[in-house]
């Protein structure tokens, strides 16, 4: 289970910086950047961790109690565009260095100080200016990751939903963009829409075989 041994080790507030939706063939890939406020923790229901380790309904009370004060967060979602312009890499470091500068700003703000260090899920370190390392698999080692990956799964599958009901048949309010066989199905009766990642190799072979 994570907890707060890494952050422990810095004298300054440390945030956590994760992402979903890197693999799925559409939709945007989600970067959520959380700092907890230690004095808080009790009021965490037990069992936070890695988002994939959690049902649709414990992320959605976790998220509710993370994104309230005296927790800070930000949030940011990357457009389908951007993801094919710069590449998914890219497009999701730039976004975790984004969600990180923004959120530094709010922890100066609120007067908890300046930002110690920056927690990065993975072994992939984006162009920050902050003091920052990687954690590999950090969403089970470090609180903070694990915060941020309920944050950006959470805000992302409400997008995904969302999406779902304008353009159905894909499947995507239960298979998030994933390649499931529902959307392999969907791509090959409905075509490809809007949302659809084109630099993604099965929907470039899509609108190869419909044009």
């Amino acid at each position: 289970m994570p907890d707060l041994t890494i952050e422990s080790g810095f004298a300054g507030p440390v945030i956590g910086i994760d992402e979903a939706g890197r693999g799925p063939w559409a939709g945007p890939v989600t970067v959520a950047a959380c700092w907890l406020d230690a004095r808080a923790l009790s009021s965490l229901v037990p069992g936070l961790d890695d988002s994939k380790k959690l049902t649709a309904a414990q992320r959605e009370t976790f998220h509710a109690i993370l994104t309230a004060p005296p927790h800070l967060h930000t949030v940011l979602s990357v457009p389908v565009e951007t993801i094919d312009r710069d590449g998914i890499l890219n497009a999701t470091l730039a976004g975790m260095a984004e969600v990180a500068q923004a959120l530094a700003g709010l922890l100066g703000d609120a007067g908890v100080g300046e930002v110690a260090q920056v927690l990065i899920d993975g072994n992939q370190m984006p162009p920050l200016t902050l003091p920052a390392q990687t954690v590999v698999k950090g969403d089970s080692r470090s609180l903070s990751i694990a915060a941020a990956s309920v944050i950006a799964k959470h805000e992302r599958d409400r997008i995904m939903k969302a999406l779902a009901a304008t353009f159905p048949g894909y499947g995507w309010e239960t298979n998030m963009g994933y390649g499931t066989k529902a959307h392999q199905r969907g791509l090959a009766s409905l075509g490809v829409t809007p949302h659809h990642r084109r630099s993604f190799a099965p929907v470039r072979r899509a609108i190869s075989a419909s044009s």
